[in-house]
């Protein structure tokens, strides 16, 4: 499908769903283990505020790009920036369990759900609502996924819906583990978004 990938991010705000995150040191130091899975699921579960900053990289259609990313989320509402260099495709989508808009260049779009917005402006579809879980390093509630651990018992990747979901570069947060690097993959469409350089604020930012 030709849908060109610069309009696919400036509705990729999206991925954030794709991906869509208030946030923490840059030096958070990283994870060396992953303690017990139930337990550290549960803390990640309850997290109902945080911000995520970095970019995302967007392959498809044999075309790329990396816009900044900033994600903001408290409890099921959302706000997701993302912009190019000299803050170039400026694009904004805000959304909750009651709707969901897309700003940019000027224009608004709206629908009742990301993945129906995704899908209305690009011709796509994109699981949007489930990145709030995946990029957190959670299953979604619905649907059955596969998990895989390294041996410090960190999640390694996550295969729900027929995405892959691999994460690396685990920092510690507080209590928390959470990806300095995600990468999002589905053969059927031969896409893929990896998120980099991601640096968290857990909790109400100051």
């Amino acid at each position: 499908m030709g849908v060109p990938v610069l309009r696919l991010l400036q509705s990729v705000g999206f991925l954030a769903l794709l991906a869509g995150l208030p946030a923490g040191c840059a030096n958070a130091p990283r994870a060396l283990e992953g303690g017990d899975w139930n337990r550290h699921r549960e803390g990640l579960a309850a997290l109902e505020q945080w911000q995520l900053r970095g970019r995302v990289n967007v392959r498809y259609d044999n075309e790329s790009h990396t816009p900044r990313i900033l994600w903001r989320q408290q409890q099921r509402n959302y706000n997701i920036r993302l912009w190019g260099s000299f803050n170039a495709g400026n694009t904004l989508i805000s959304g909750g369990p009651d709707g969901v808009s897309l700003e940019s260049d000027g224009e608004v779009f709206t629908a009742t759900t990301p993945e129906n917005l995704i899908l209305e402006q690009l011709g796509y579809e994109l699981p949007v609502s489930r990145l709030e879980y995946w990029v957190r390093g959670l299953p979604a509630p619905a649907g059955d996924a596969e998990l895989d651990f390294n041996d410090a018992n960190q999640l390694r990747t996550l295969r729900q819906d027929g995405w892959s979901v691999q994460y690396d570069d685990p920092r510690r947060y507080g209590e928390l583990n959470l990806p300095g690097a995600i990468e999002l993959s589905r053969a059927a469409d031969d896409i893929r978004l990896r998120f980099v350089g991601l640096r968290w604020i857990v909790g109400s930012p100051e």
